[in-house]
This record gives structure tokens, C-alpha cells and sequence, in this order.
């Protein structure tokens, strides 16, 4: 049984608010949850996984309210209790415009509201090379793809592919190849490596460089068109993107290096969603497929970088990264060629290959530490992206969304769109703790079928294979960066389009999607509107 959870309405309190019903998957439950037992869903899957097992931050009344609480919704009526607080108690209220993903988190305290605001500040300052006279400040590069975070996350929000210029600031190319040698095939294995870069480029393509260095090429985009004919006659066109690289600076890429395509995310939730017990997206899982509904969703299984441990990942496109501080100190490296204590990599992605960029001055200042960017710009940044919060959803009662929201749960979407969770009550700050939250994702990897398909391993996750991506937000993309450009790599042009491109796992639920009535679809839609 999968166990998503229930709202812990506080005022910088633990209070516990009333329970309110939640749905499930296709209305069957992974894994198996019964007052107390274990939780995991498929123990070869979560071998040597330490984190993973039951609940032990619940008391058995707190379980048996959690197991009460997300009991299907079969009442479409109306909107469930709690239903518009999709961030929980930290769910942002305040006016909706392009602001709506830059706000805290409603339940943090003062002072931390100002920890907030520090971080927003290092979030969106512009890095420059290095020697600078702005100390605190260089270390840019030398090879990149943006000078800020917010470059990349516009407005705390979704990238895009470029459209009608050459800017790609909020997308770019994952590098990467797969195990060569006895002692590669090893690391992946021992999940030490999740898959290997270009011996030359590195891990991703960078297209901007410093002064005097060349940057390494650009992505080039093919769209292509690819009809399709609903049941009722309806005609589409899906554009279907191929990619390519030119402008190589530094010679060929490797014969076996793939391209993965990838836009930006947006940012709202994840502090709660680091906050979902493992045990949680364990109940989910079902990678043989056991119950035979055609969904076989698998976790991600890292290895932390700092601890060493086996642990669930479960940020990025293909859940590769357990921890928002990594995929903060990741960003910093290979996006603006900034080092961390945890990525301590002075000259960012550059390969021993690219004798020009390693030759270029670092940003490295010994009195204020041994990185670019030390540990108290960590703190803050993470801090940062952990409290940035969920919006309120919108029209929550309205007829057209509920009937949307019911035709979501019939034709399977939330056999993957896992509506609810409650995130643990041990968490380390008390904005995060035993917080209801609807962020609509298992977060677990599935088969998106060979439309979608990069063809690049990572870890556990195959070329066909993505995380499902939560959906919290999703309906104020126009209003925050302006497009409705979506999926990995933006090649979706609206949420229509988006589904029709759902294949493999989803592909069941793609069909029931095309065969209903237009105005079912257009409800559905509106649904997803409302999030």
C-alpha cells in the first residue's frame, strides 16, 4: 500500500490538523503498508539501502492517522480538505504573477526569512573571471553555461529550448558515455560512477567561455513534425527535436558519447520533497511489475558523495542527485564552473583534455577558504532553494477542474502522479516537518517509451527512462516565464502535447487521454491548470 500522508497545520508550532482524504494510485497501492508494517516495496530493489525500511519517525497513532488519511478519494464533487494548501503550511497565499515562484515559505521564522533573502541574493549574482577586483565574486568558469543561478532557473521557474534566438541559458546537452573498461564496468557496479563523460568535453556542452578561451560548441535543434489523429478526428502536430553539436572547439566528441537534451526545472518544493521519508517512495515501486497494471516504477539508487552511503535519489530528470546541497554544488561546477567544498573542482568541467581552460586563473581566495564558493555560500543558497514555496492552487472547487481532477484518476495518471505525501516529522527544520503536500510524482524512474527516449544511462535510469516529475505549479508556467513549453527538453508545446508524448509505462494512460470526449480533455487540462 503506498503511503502518502496528511497535513500538520502549524503556526510555528506542531499542531496537528484534521485529516483530509487523498487519492491513489489507479487506486492500487504499491509496496504494502498496514498499520506498522514495513514498507518496502521490493527488498532487492533497496538492498544496503539504509534509509529505506519503515516509518520510524511516526508513532503508531501518528500511522494509523497517516494510513486513515490517504484513503482514495472517490468524492469528485467537490474539492478535498486542505486541498489548495499543495506546499502544506508553507504554501505561499500572496498575489499570483511572475513572482509566484520566488516566494518563501509561509511558515518559516524571521530570522530565517532572512537567511532566506541572503541566499535569494547569492542565487542570483552574476559570477566573473577570474582575477577580479571583486573577490567574493570571481571564479566564473573558465568554461560555462550561465554566470548566475537565476540565469538558468528563470524566475525560480522552468526553462525552455531556444526558440527565436540562439540563447540555450536554461538548457543544455548532458555528456555522457558508458563503461568501457573492467574498472568502469566496477564503478557502476559499486555505484561510484552513475555513467562516464566525454573524455574530452565533459559532462555537459559549454557554450560560453571567459576572455581569451574558446568555448567548446553549441547545441543545434531539428524539430520535426509528427501527426497525430485522435479518435474523435481531432489532428495535432507534435514537433519532434533531433540533436546535434557544431562549432566543436576542441575536436571530435567520443564515438560513444550521447546527447541528453535538458531544460531547467522549476524550484518550488524542494525542501519538502527532500523531506518525504524513502520509505514513502519505496511503497511505490514496482519494478518487476508485480502487479501486473503495466507500471513498474523503480527508485534510483545513489551513492552520496559525502557520506559514502547508498541512498535514494530523487532530483534532477533522472532522480541522479539524493540531496539539494549536491545539485546545488553540482550547478555551481559544471553550470558556472564554480567550487564548492562538496565539488571542489576550481575550473569547473573542464577535462584534462582542455589544457587552455586549466591554464586560466581560478577564483579561489585563501582567506576566505579553500573554494570559490565556501561553505557559508552553500549554506545559504541551499537554504535558499529548500524554502522556496509551492503556490496555493487555484479554482480548487470549480466544476470544470473537478471533473478534470476525476478524469486524471480514471484514465491511471496517478498511477505515477502519486497525488500526496507527508514529509517526515524528524526533519531538520520544523517549515518541512510532518507537512501534508500534493506534489503529484512518485519520483521514481519509468519507461517513457522511445519517443522520449535519450538513449543516455544514468545509474539505474536507461535511455527510455525519466523521473516523474512533479506537477505542483505547473499551471502558473505563462505567468511566471512566460511559455507553456514542456517535458525534458521543452519540445511540448502545451500540456496537450505534452501527454500525447507519454508512451512505455504511460502509454495506456496517453490512449485513454486521446479517446476522450474534447471536452473532458479540456477539463483535464483545466485541472492541471488549477496546480
Amino acid at each position: 500500500m503506498r503511503r502518502i500522508a496528511f497535513l500538520t497545520r502549524r503556526a510555528q508550532k506542531d499542531d496537528i490538523s484534521r485529516p483530509a482524504a487523498t487519492p491513489r494510485r489507479a487506486m492500487v497501492f504499491r509496496g504494502a503498508l498496514l498499520a506498522g508494517a514495513t514498507i518496502l516495496a521490493s527488498a532487492a530493489a533497496f538492498a544496503g539501502m539504509r534509509e529505506v525500511g519503515i516509518r520510524e519517525d511516526l508513532t503508531p497513532e501518528d500511522l494509523a492517522r497517516v494510513v486513515a488519511v490517504t484513503r482514495p478519494t472517490t468524492d469528485f464533487a467537490k474539492a478535498e480538505e486542505f486541498e489548495i494548501m499543495q506546499g502544506g503550511a508553507g504554501t505561499s497565499r500572496k498575489r499570483v504573477n511572475q513572482d509566484a515562484f520566488s516566494q518563501s515559505s509561509a511558515n518559516i521564522t524571521f530570522e530565517e526569512e532572512g537567511t532566506f533573502k541572503l541566499g535569494n541574493g547569492i542565487f542570483r549574482k552574476l559570477w566573473v573571471s577570474s582575477p577580479s577586483s571583486t573577490q567574493a565574486s570571481d571564479g566564473l568558469g573558465p568554461l560555462f553555461n550561465a554566470r548566475a543561478c537565476q540565469s538558468c532557473h528563470l524566475k525560480d521557474g522552468r526553462g525552455h529550448p531556444p526558440e527565436t534566438s540562439p540563447d540555450t541559458t536554461s538548457m543544455f546537452l548532458r555528456l555522457a558515455r558508458d563503461a568501457e573498461t573492467e574498472e568502469e564496468k566496477a564503478k557502476l557496479v559499486d555505484r561510484q560512477a552513475l555513467n562516464f563523460p566525454d573524455p574530452t568535453y565533459g559532462g555537459q556542452l559549454q557554450n560560453l567561455a571567459v576572455p581569451g578561451l574558446a568555448s567548446e560548441g553549441r547545441m543545434k535543434i531539428t524539430y520535426g513534425q509528427v501527426p497525430v489523429t485522435l479518435p474523435d478526428g481531432t489532428r495535432l502536430s507534435l514537433r519532434k527535436p533531433s540533436y546535434a553539436v557544431e562549432g566543436l572547439a576542441y575536436g571530435p566528441l567520443h564515438p560513444g558519447t550521447t546527447l541528453s537534451p535538458r531544460v531547467t526545472p522549476p524550484m518550488i518544493g524542494l525542501g519538502l520533497v527532500e523531506q518525504i521519508h524513502p520509505a514513502d517512495i519505496a511503497a511505490h515501486a514496482d519494478p518487476g511489475d508485480s502487479d501486473g497494471d503495466g507500471i513498474s516504477g523503480k527508485a534510483q539508487m545513489v551513492r552520496d558523495p559525502q557520506s559514502g552511503e547508498l541512498v535514494l535519489g530523487r532530483f534532477g530528470w533522472k532522480a541522479q542527485t539524493p540531496s539539494i546541497r549536491q545539485q546545488t554544488a553540482d550547478a555551481f561546477a559544471g553550470d558556472i564552473g564554480i567550487s564548492t567544498p562538496e565539488v571542489p573542482k576550481h575550473w569547473g568541467d573542464c577535462t584534462e583534455a582542455e589544457t587552455a581552460c586549466l591554464a586560466m586563473p581560478n577564483g579561489v581566495q585563501p582567506r576566505l577558504g579553500d573554494v570559490e564558493a565556501p561553505p557559508p555560500v552553500m549554506d545559504l543558497v541551499t537554504f535558499y532553494s529548500q524554502n522556496l514555496a509551492v503556490p496555493a492552487r487555484r479554482k480548487v472547487g470549480d466544476p470544470a477542474v473537478l471533473a478534470g481532477k476525476k478524469a486524471f484518476y480514471e484514465i491511471g495518471c496517478v498511477s505515477c502522479h502519486a497525488p500526496k505525501f507527508v514529509t517526515r516529522r524528524d526533519a531538520p527544520n520544523k517549515a518541512q516537518a510532518f507537512q501534508l503536500i500534493w506534489p503529484y510524482s512518485d519520483f521514481l524512474l519509468h519507461d517513457m517509451g522511445d519517443g522520449l527516449a535519450d538513449s543516455q544511462k544514468v545509474g539505474d535510469a536507461g535511455g527510455n527512462e525519466w523521473r516523474t516529475p512533479p506537477l505542483w505549479g505547473i499551471g502558473l508556467t505563462r505567468t511566471v516565464n512566460g511559455h507553456t513549453f514542456f517535458l525534458h527538453d521543452g519540445r511540448a508545446r502545451d500540456l496537450v502535447e505534452a501527454i500525447l508524448w507519454h508512451g512505455g509505462e504511460a502509454q495506456t494512460s496517453r490512449d485513454r487521454f486521446a479517446a476522450l470526449p474534447a471536452e473532458d480533455r479540456a477539463a483535464l487540462v483545466k485541472f492541471l491548470e488549477s496546480l
